[in-house]
C-alpha cells in the first residue's frame, strides 16, 4: 500500500483586504511560500496561452498535469489539493464530497458522501449516480486513450464489462455505485491506501449521461465548476465564462475571481514567453517554465527575474529506451545508450540548473517520499564515457554501432533540443539516430505511446517527462514502470517491461510499514536503472513566470505550479 491522505477539510486562506494588491513588489521566488499579491477582487479577464492543443478537455480523457490543474476551473472532483503555497499543498482535502473516503472491508471499499446543493451549469442536480457514471465511461479506454489507468487497475470490474458505450445497460455496481443519490462506493480487487489521492483526478468530475457524446464530449463539457465554456474552438482556443449554477457555499477552495478567462492554443513556445514578458497574456498553461530563448533575456534583468519563481518539482525529464525495438532488445545496447550520453548537454538543453533541473542519475525525483539518489552509469564530469559505451556495444554484438529513431514532442523546443544532443553524443560510439518530432496532444495516443507505431517505425528511443500524481512511489513510479499497465495506445510506460519490476511494485503496494515501502519504491527504481530502459535526464525545476496584472500567485506543491484556481487580475 501507499501513503493514505494527510489533510483535513477547510478552504483557502484569504487575505483580509479586498484591494488588488497592487503595490506588491515583485521578487525572485515570492510565490514559492506564500501568496504573492494577495486580493479578492472579482472582475477582468485573465488570458492565457498553450504552446500546444490540449489532449482532451474531456475529464475522463486527459492526463497532462497542466489540464488537472486548470480543469479545476470547469469541474469538481470528490476530494483535491488544497489550495495555496507550501507543504499543505501536497494534502488533499473534500470537494464535492463531505469528507475523505471511508474505508471499510480492510480498504478495499471506499465510501464517499456528496455534498448537498451541487448543480451542473444547466440547474440540474449532481448526484452520485453521475459520479459513478464518469468512473464507468472513464474505463473505456478505446473512446478515451488519454486519462489515467489507475481506477481501471484497481477497480473489481465485471468480468465481461463492454464499457458504457458499447453495453449502454451494462451493471458495473461491482466496482463502483451509486447507493442512493449523495452515497458514491468504490469496490476495490486489492486493499489500497491511497484512495483519496486517486480520486482527486478528474475522472471522479461527473457526467451527465444524458448529456454525454462519447468522443465528442470535449467539444462541450457539461460544467460542475465555477466556469462553463462560452466558445470552444478545437486546435485554436476557448472562452470560460461564470457558471451561474455552482454555488460558492459547496466550495470554499475556488475563489473564482475573473469574469472571463480566454486560452489560446497551439501558440509558438517562445512567442508564448515573449507575450508573457510582454504582459499581453497572463499565464502559460503548461506551466513547465520559461523556453531557453526567453531565459536568456529574463535571467540577466532583475526587473524580470524578480517576476519569477523557481521550485523544484517533482517531475523526472527522461528518455525512454524501448525494449521492443531491435538491437535494444538486448540489455547491453540499452547500457550503450546510457553510458554514450552526455549528461551536461541534455542538462543544457532543458535551460540548464536553473531553469532546467538538477542532472538526474535515477528515476524517483527528491521531492518524492524517500528517495534516494544513486548512480550505476557514472562518467568522468558527466559527459558519458565512449569506451564504456563500446564495450557494451560489443557485449550486445553491435560493435560498430546501430541506427534507430528517437522521437520528441515538437511543440516542445526542450525536448526537440534534448534529442539533438542525443544526437550527436550517441554517433560518437556509432549509434546514429534519426529524430522525428510528432504533436504533444496525439503523442501518447497515436506515435510514441501507440504500440503498433512504435514496432512498425522502429522507435528505439522517445522523449518525454512523467510528474508525481501523488508525492510517494506508487504515486510517480507506477504509471510508468508497471508493465501491466500497457496497452494499445495511449501509453505512458512507453519502454520498462521487466517481470522482477512488476513483482517488487506488488511487494511495495501491500507493504504497510511506510519505511520498509519507502525502501521497496527505492528497490523498483535500482531494478529499473539496471534494466537501462529509462534515461534519466533532470530531475525537474522551472523558472515560471508570473504575468503582469496577476494577483493571487501561488506556487502549488500538489499540482507543481501555479495554482490556476487561485487566480485573479487586477
Amino acid at each position: 500500500m501507499v501513503l493514505s491522505a494527510c489533510g483535513g477539510g477547510g478552504g483557502t486562506q484569504q487575505p483580509a483586504d479586498s484591494s488588488s494588491g497592487g503595490a506588491a513588489q515583485p521578487a525572485f521566488n515570492a510565490g514559492l511560500n506564500e501568496v504573492y499579491n494577495p486580493s479578492t477582487k472579482k472582475g477582468g479577464t485573465l488570458k492565457a496561452a498553450h504552446s500546444a492543443d490540449w489532449d482532451s478537455l474531456d475529464p475522463g480523457d486527459t492526463y497532462y498535469g497542466y489540464s488537472f490543474n486548470f480543469g479545476r476551473l470547469y469541474w469538481r472532483t470528490l476530494t483535491m489539493y488544497k489550495p495555496g503555497p507550501g507543504p499543505e499543498g501536497n494534502t488533499v482535502i473534500p470537494d464535492l464530497a463531505e469528507g475523505l473516503g471511508e474505508p471499510s472491508d480492510g480498504g478495499k471499499t471506499w465510501t464517499y458522501k456528496l455534498k448537498s446543493g451541487l448543480k451542473f451549469e444547466d440547474g440540474t442536480e449532481i448526484t452520485a449516480k453521475d459520479v459513478a457514471y464518469a468512473v464507468g465511461r472513464s474505463w473505456d479506454k478505446k473512446t478515451f486513450p488519454h486519462g489515467p489507468s489507475y481506477l481501471n487497475e484497481l477497480l473489481d470490474w465485471p468480468k465481461d464489462f463492454k464499457g458504457v458505450y458499447e453495453d449502454p445497460d451494462a451493471d458495473y455496481s461491482s466496482a463502483v455505485e451509486a447507493t442512493d443519490d449523495s452515497t458514491v462506493v468504490f469496490h476495490l480487487k486489492e486493499p489500497f491506501a491511497s484512495m483519496d489521492y486517486v480520486v482527486q483526478m478528474p475522472m471522479t468530475a461527473p457526467v451527465p449521461k444524458d448529456k454525454d457524446t462519447g468522443a465528442k464530449y470535449k467539444e462541450k463539457v457539461v460544467s460542475s465548476g465555477p466556469y462553463k465554456f462560452e466558445t470552444n474552438e478545437i486546435g485554436k482556443g476557448f472562452t470560460l465564462v461564470r457558471n451561474d449554477q455552482w454555488d460558492p457555499a459547496t466550495d470554499p477552495n475556488r475563489p473564482a475571481l475573473p469574469d472571463r478567462i480566454e486560452v489560446q492554443v497551439n501558440v509558438n513556445a517562445d512567442d508564448l514567453d515573449n507575450q508573457l514578458i510582454a504582459g499581453d497574456i497572463q499565464l502559460d498553461i503548461v506551466g513547465t517554465g520559461l523556453q531557453a530563448a526567453a531565459l536568456g533575456k529574463v535571467l540577466p534583468d532583475p526587473a524580470l527575474k524578480a517576476r519569477t519563481d523557481n521550485p523544484t518539482i517533482p517531475r523526472l525529464w527522461y528518455v525512454s529506451v524501448i525494449p521492443d525495438t531491435p538491437p535494444l532488445d538486448n540489455v547491453e545496447c540499452r547500457k550503450a545508450v546510457m553510458w554514450a550520453a552526455d549528461r551536461v548537454a541534455n542538462q543544457t538543453a532543458y535551460g540548464g540548473e536553473l531553469a532546467g533541473g538538477e542532472i538526474a542519475t535515477n528515476v524517483l525525483p527528491p521531492p518524492i517520499v524517500g528517495q534516494e539518489k544513486f548512480d550505476l552509469y557514472a562518467t568522468p564530469g558527466n559527459k558519458g564515457d565512449v569506451n564504456k559505451a563500446k564495450q557494451a556495444l560489443a557485449a550486445c554484438g553491435q560493435p560498430n554501432g546501430f541506427s534507430t529513431t528517437m522521437t520528441y514532442r515538437s511543440d516542445r523546443p526542450r525536448e526537440k533540443a534534448l534529442a539533438e544532443a542525443m544526437e550527436q553524443a550517441l554517433a560518437k560510439v556509432g549509434i546514429k539516430l534519426t529524430l522525428k518530432g510528432f504533436p504533444g496532444s496525439s503523442y501518447f495516443s497515436d506515435y510514441a505511446g501507440n504500440v503498433n507505431y512504435v514496432k512498425k517505425n522502429g522507435i528505439g528511443l522517445a522523449a518525454h517527462g512523467w510528474g508525481s500524481d501523488w508525492p510517494d512511489g506508487y504515486g510517480f513510479m507506477q504509471a510508468i514502470v508497471d508493465s501491466r499497465t500497457i496497452r494499445d495506445a495511449g501509453n505512458y510506460n512507453l519502454s520498462v517491461k521487466n517481470d522482477e519490476v512488476d513483482k517488487l511494485i506488488d511487494q511495495a503496494s501491500a507493504e504497510l510499514d511506510d519505511a520498509a515501502r519507502a525502501k521497496l519504491w527505492v528497490d523498483v527504481d535500482k531494478k529499473v536503472m539496471e534494466d537501462a530502459s529509462i534515461l534519466p535526464v533532470v530531475w525537474a525545476k522551472s523558472l515560471l513566470m508570473r504575468g503582469k496584472g496577476l494577483t493571487n500567485v501561488a506556487y502549488n506543491e500538489g499540482q507543481s505550479m501555479f495554482d490556476y484556481i487561485l487566480l485573479g487580475v487586477e
